[in-house]
């Protein structure tokens, strides 16, 4: 089996007037019938991360379903069709908005609903902070709050967490590692299994503009590009910028030769592959404030996608 799983992530639904963080329903029970051909594999996230922890081989074709906040839409148009279909899911809730019966949010009641009828939970902060920018008191009784909000509410604690805007720092991950979390999301294309780090595993954002069934097909049926030795190791963009990146490819890669590396903010970057496998990624642009991702993909033999992102964070 492949080492890896690819998650999908979702935010809204039916909710036109947000294209950026929502899907159309006609979008979605696409994807659900993509999921339920028979091709696929759904598995809750938390099983995802514990076959990774153990270094366990996942079935090809193993995807994973998040959606993150706690949106009313989740609530009433997502999950009656997930349940339907019989399809796993974890929703990632940041607790302040629900406590705070913000508009548009969920109620706890609801939450509670669901966490009951068998849909994970997972951490997601307070506030929906900006990680990479906070202290580590902040970030720790951010979490901390949280957490005593779900044992309240839920009666128990989450296992995984995904860090609101995807944004993280070394410092971040080491943070949510020590509270006790099996593992943690950010919001970058790739595929779990890539790199091996368990706290700042990718995802596949979809929404309007990237939800139709040909890109959600690449995404579902892509593979992981395995890679170590990640440079700069801290996504936080600090005085050198942009950072000097690179990884070595895995011994398995073939068609390395074949890759190319996008940045979000410069396009296609210029590669260079130093002997068999080392690659460095040199992009002639410094990085802006707030988010950059990087994309490293090759298409194998087979057509499909073998897929390493990063997302960087640069402080104003």
């Amino acid at each position: 089996g492949a080492t890896g799983a690819v998650v999908v992530m979702y935010h809204r639904f039916g909710e036109t007037k947000y294209p950026s963080t929502n899907i159309r329903l006609e979008q979605f029970q696409a994807h659900i019938k993509e999921l339920t051909s028979g091709a696929y594999r759904v598995l809750p996230l938390t099983e995802i991360v514990a076959a990774m922890r153990q270094g366990k081989p996942l079935p090809d074709h193993t995807v994973g379903i998040s959606i993150d906040d706690a949106f009313v839409s989740i609530y009433a148009e997502a999950w009656p069709m997930l349940r339907k279909a019989g399809l796993p899911f974890t929703l990632f809730v940041a607790t302040g908005p629900v406590d705070q019966k913000t508009h548009g949010f969920m109620t706890w009641d609801q939450i509670k609903e669901m966490a009951a009828a068998g849909v994970t939970i997972g951490g997601h902060s307070v506030s929906h902070l900006h990680m990479a920018d906070a202290t580590k008191e902040t970030n720790k009784d951010e979490i901390e709050r949280s957490n005593k909000r779900f044992e309240e509410m839920l009666g128990k604690r989450p296992e995984i967490f995904a860090y609101p805007f995807g944004e993280s720092s070394l410092a971040v991950q080491t943070v949510t590692k020590d509270a006790g979390y099996a593992g943690a999301f950010g919001q970058h294309s790739g595929v779990v299994g890539s790199d091996g780090n368990l706290f700042d595993l990718p995802r596949f954002a979809m929404n309007e503009t990237y939800g139709d069934l040909q890109r959600f097909k690449l995404a579902v049926n892509a593979l992981p590009l395995p890679v170590a030795d990640v440079t700069p190791a801290d996504p936080l963009v600090g005085k050198t910028n942009p950072p000097a990146m690179g990884f070595t490819l895995g011994p398995g890669v073939k068609d390395g030769k074949r890759l190319s590396c996008f940045s979000s903010h410069d396009g296609r970057a210029k590669l260079e592959v130093i002997g068999e496998r080392r690659v460095e990624i040199r992009v002639a642009k410094p990085f802006p404030a707030g988010r950059t991702r990087i994309n490293c993909t090759f298409r194998d033999q087979d057509g499909r996608w073998h897929w390493f992102g990063r997302q960087f964070y640069k402080p104003e």
